[in-house]
């Protein structure tokens, strides 16, 4: 008799998973810590040591060590080029402010090329000099004091969360890596099916997927740092994702190139998931085999190609996944590279250099006192917004974040605290502040967890722990309204020049493609899969910009992602050929490629076809694959005539 049972829940306190209560007490405990040792030192920035156990926030000790070693590298060069300005143009502030704007944009421009903990090691360059020689500007003598200062602090908040990271046993990042890999294999998987099924409604399932699988690569680099093994298992990982975008392009080409002659019958479905083996933790079942078909006739040998080159695709996932698993090195190394979208990133950091320029004219012109401290929070804000898709609602939300952070800040000082000045009482009245923000961070809830990733440094900032703690109300008010002004100036900036339109990107990325398509190039480096990678990143950046609402530029982006990668799979196939018989033939193949000319393809794989000694020949695979490469280039000049009609 089978018995039904439920499925494991994670554990939970207050309807709050207990991993989330651990990060937050972890997080507490590591300020606690931090300012214990700044002030048994005597620093002179303790609070700045609280600050960085708030940035380095993460809840797996791989992402926080990652973010820690790019804070402090980033902090080196940030106090370097505090120095090399403050000494350059000591004697003309309006040049140092200037100098300090160009800079930030150079920043910018670094952070809108990489990702993650880069990116942000990339725009903490920048906001470094802002917090260092902006506030120090008219005493440069100060600026290599200041900076040791802060480098000794952030040092200290680095060494704080890294020992209670490792003392409350943090959980690792790649057992939680695996376990995403794993379901996105399962959907891939899932996608797969539904395209032998010939399922027409999927090409939102495939967007989805592609976006969720090239959002994994970010936190590739974290694995490194989780123990002995992490390079090997970071090397596995990214070799596990560059792999999944192959299956699943191998699983679209599949769909949209062979949707008239791809049947379902029984053989073809236990094909399949037969693939399913001891490599996997869950079986799957093969679905109800039938002899319904997608279109009359049979199974043909382009359908047969491509259901072989999809197995072979999931086989090399499934192979990166148990190297994973087992801490071993992948049998293929695979680079997840990037598309750099240099113009959009150079555009970006001009319009910061002026953001930041417009702000620093409008506080000489007030000539209020103390504005530096206000010019150093625009900076911040600015640089942190370089990071996210939408620099201007960023902006928006620190200024609605950071009065929440001054109510719950002025209540922790002056109605909790009220004077006390004993460190224990410091720490256990800081505890529901900052473990509250630190529960938001870990939410589902995009709007909930950015409050929670705002107020946790906010209210450390608003709080400004010293030895002794001081309890002056015009400090605070003071802060307060650097803050907000410091954000609303920044908001008006950024709305009388406002960041990089959602419709350039996507106008650059279509343009890029499409002139990437008719210029191709034989691979010099890398290999086909990462090729196909980086051109998955360009449409998962083409999506993050509203992509899916234009559908005439989505479908010419799709169509172009489609013929690259089969045009880089043909390429490679037929350098196999180039010194042999068949050379004159993959000349010709590559001549009709570069020219797109379908017909011509048609032609040599029909010549190159009977020049094949067997179905499983080279010469056999090469023949298919063009057939196919002809097929998603008839069809890119459909949707390319279609687009210009409808202009």
């Amino acid at each position: 008799m089978l018995v039904a049972t439920k499925s494991r829940q994670p554990s939970s306190f207050a309807k709050i998973p207990i991993s989330s209560w651990s990060f937050a007490i972890r997080v507490w405990i590591a300020t606690v810590l931090a300012l214990l040792v700044s002030f048994w030192l005597q620093l002179e920035a303790p609070s700045t040591a609280a600050l960085t156990v708030a940035i380095l926030a993460e809840p797996t000790r791989g992402q926080a060590l990652e973010k820690a070693g790019f804070r402090m590298l980033a902090t080196i060069v940030g106090v370097i080029a505090s120095i090399a300005i403050t000494g350059l143009f000591s004697q003309t502030r309006d040049l140092i402010l200037a100098a300090f704007a160009v800079w930030l944009g150079v920043c910018v421009f670094a952070a809108k090329l990489l990702d993650g903990n880069r990116a942000y090691a990339a725009v903490l360059s920048g906001y470094t000099v802002g917090l260092i020689a902006t506030q120090q500007i008219d005493y440069p003598q100060n600026v290599f004091e200041v900076g040791m200062s802060r480098g000794a602090a952030i040092t200290i908040g680095i060494l704080a969360t890294a020992a209670v990271n490792d003392l409350m046993f943090a959980p690792n990042h790649y057992p939680g890596f695996v376990v995403q890999l794993a379901a996105l294999h399962r959907r891939v998987r899932a996608y797969a099916r539904a395209s032998l099924n010939c399922d027409p409604g999927s090409s939102p399932i495939f967007l989805q997927l592609l976006r969720d699988i090239v959002a994994l690569r970010p936190a590739i680099a974290s694995i490194a740092l989780d123990s002995g093994s992490g390079s090997v298992r970071s090397a596995a990982g990214r070799s596990a994702v560059v792999a999944l975008v192959a299956e699943l392009q191998a699983a679209r080409i599949m769909k949209v190139a062979l949707f008239d002659v791809a049947t379902r019958d029984q053989k073809t479905n236990i094909a399949y998931n037969r693939v399913d083996h001891s490599g996997f933790d869950e079986r799957v079942r093969a679905p109800r085999a039938d002899a319904q078909l997608c279109e009359s006739g049979a199974e043909t040998e382009t359908s047969a190609w491509a259901i072989k080159e999809l197995l072979r695709r999931k086989d090399e996932v499934r192979e990166n996944l148990l190297a994973l698993r087992s801490g071993r090195g992948p049998l293929r190394t695979w680079r997840a590279p990037l598309y750099l979208p240099y113009r959009t990133a150079a555009e970006s950091g001009v319009r910061a250099a002026i953001w930041v320029a417009v702000a620093s004219a409008f506080f000489v012109w007030t000539g209020w006192p103390a504005t530096s401290v206000s010019l150093s929070f625009v900076v911040l804000i600015a640089a942190l917004g370089a990071t996210t898709p939408n620099p201007r609602g960023f902006t928006a939300m620190a200024l609605i974040g950071a009065p929440i952070a001054a109510v719950l800040a002025g209540i922790l000082e002056f109605v909790i605290l009220d004077g006390v000045d004993a460190f224990p009482l410091l720490a256990i009245a800081m505890a529901p502040f900052l473990g509250g923000a630190a529960l938001l961070m870990t939410s589902q809830n995009l709007l909930w967890s950015s409050l929670g990733r705002v107020n946790l440094p906010f209210i450390t900032i608003f709080l400004a722990p010293s030895n002794p703690q001081t309890y002056n109300p015009q400090i605070f008010l003071f802060i307060f309204v650097f803050i907000l002004a410091a954000a609303a100036i920044l908001l008006a900036a950024q709305t009388l020049i406002p960041p990089v339109s959602d419709h350039q990107r996507r106008t650059r990325l279509v343009a890029a493609a499409r002139a990437e398509l008719e210029r191709p190039r034989p691979l010099k480096r890398g290999s086909p899969e990462e090729a196909m990678f980086r051109d998955a990143s360009r449409l998962e950046q083409f999506i993050s910009a509203g992509g899916a609402e234009d559908s005439a530029a989505l479908a010419e982006m799709l169509s172009c992602l489609d013929q690259s990668a089969m045009i880089r799979f043909c390429d490679a196939k037929l350098t196999q050929l180039a010194d042999g018989p068949l050379a004159s033939l993959a000349h010709e193949a590559r001549n009709a490629i570069v020219t797109h000319n379908a017909e011509a393809l048609r032609a040599v794989a029909g010549r190159m076809r009977e020049k094949a000694s067997s179905k499983s020949s080279i010469e056999a695979d090469v023949s298919t694959s063009l057939l196919i490469a002809s097929e998603l280039i008839d069809r890119g000049s459909r949707i390319e005539h279609f687009r210009e009609a409808s202009r």
